[in-house]
């Protein structure tokens, strides 16, 4: 089997096509790579941003305890009146829970 010289030369040079082609598989391996390197920059950043979420956790909690203790009427101590308002707050709060429940339930929807 005979080949032309114009065979051999096509099959060393590439053609244009076979060279825009690599360059831009080229350009899209580095893009690839930099939409990689970003995805691990922004998930060590969420890790932090929850490591320090999670420091502030027992801080809530005892302020929690305290605004939980601190809501509470002293025993005989407090006069009818200042009961009635305690009732009422705890009504209120009731009724601000059941708002925020809702609006949870409206945003999932």
């Amino acid at each position: 089997m005979s080949t032309t010289p114009g065979a051999k030369s096509r099959s060393i040079t590439p053609t244009v096509f076979e060279q825009q082609r690599a360059e831009l598989v080229r350009e899209i391996a580095v893009g690839m790579e930099q939409v990689l390197q970003n995805m691990n920059r922004l998930n060590r950043n969420l890790e932090s941003i929850i490591s320090v979420g999670n420091e502030f956790g027992s801080v809530e909690a005892l302020w929690s305890r305290f605004e939980n203790f601190m809501g509470q009427p002293a025993e005989g101590t407090e006069a009818p009146d200042r009961r009635n308002e305690g009732g009422q707050q705890q009504e209120e709060k009731e009724a601000q829970s059941e708002l925020r429940d809702e609006e949870m339930k409206d945003a999932e929807a």
